[in-house]
């Protein structure tokens, strides 16, 4: 599979990790184009060919990925007209962008929309993607395939508004994350504990419990149960988190961020 990759920013160099890593397609077969002479410098490192030219990145690819800033995709996308073979797919992860504006900028149907979320920069990712009906059972191989590469997560939605959702969940989820354990670590070292320590502690516990509970497929009320033991410590931290109304304000968190990417999606 030849790859365009337009964009060599965090997400761009995240998905062309990715694409090495899982072995979708050699270095000699992927183009990045990136405007920075500075970052084109360090792409290079990859092995992969590098550009200051979209059209040269996209000129023969089975697949084009846009990894651009949204309010720079109509340009870029634009740029691509006339340059696109029949069999390409096109690929945006431009956050608020929607697959009928994706095909209307750049002037190609079979096109995907796609929201991976921060930790695909080491292949441990989520990502949502929402395919155009023209995109062919080929094309959707490539862009599983490529999504394999950067995530452990992957689902196939069918319509805007669901991956608009879904940003609101696991694209914006790890800022949620990273939250909950910068507040555990501060209030382990307001009580007394050395920083590294309670950040070494921290962060095992949370890289732990998630794979826990993905491997062992258990409901997480179960889980979280299987901790608690009456009258003890779990069950009186749990009390005060209920008391602090913490389900209701994840809820109201991810239905904001879930209106928000609505409302970008309108101002698109």
């Amino acid at each position: 599979m030849r790859i365009g990759i337009i964009g060599g920013g965090f997400m761009g160099e995240a998905f062309l990790r990715g694409l090495l890593r899982a072995q979708v397609a050699a270095p000699g077969d992927i183009a990045v184009a990136e405007v920075s002479p500075a970052r084109r410098a360090q792409l290079s490192e990859h092995g992969v060919r590098v550009t200051d030219d979209i059209e040269t990145a996209c000129i023969g690819a089975n697949l084009v990925l846009l990894a651009v800033k949204p309010q720079d995709l109509p340009g870029v996308a634009s740029a691509m007209r006339g340059v696109l073979g029949v069999s390409t797919v096109v690929v945006s992860i431009a956050a608020g962008v929607r697959l009928a504006d994706v095909q209307r900028h750049s002037g190609h149907r079979a096109s995907v929309r796609v929201m991976p979320n921060l930790p695909a920069a080491i292949g441990e990712g989520a990502a949502v993607y929402l395919a155009a009906p023209e995109v062919t059972t080929e094309q959707r191989a490539h862009v599983r395939a490529m999504l394999d590469g950067i995530a452990t997560a992957v689902i196939e939605v069918s319509d805007d508004d669901a991956v608009d959702l879904a940003t609101a969940v696991h694209g914006s989820g790890p800022a949620y994350v990273y939250l909950m354990i910068e507040s555990l670590i501060d209030a382990a070292v307001r009580l007394g504990m050395k920083r590294p320590d309670a950040s070494a502690l921290v962060l095992a516990t949370v890289a732990g419990s998630a794979r826990y509970a993905m491997e062992s497929g258990l409901h997480p009320a179960e889980l979280k149960n299987a901790v608690t033991s009456p009258g003890g410590t779990t069950a009186a931290a749990l009390a005060e988190l209920e008391a602090a109304s913490m389900r209701s304000a994840f809820d109201d968190a991810v239905e904001a961020a879930y209106l928000r990417a609505q409302d970008l999606g309108d101002e698109r």
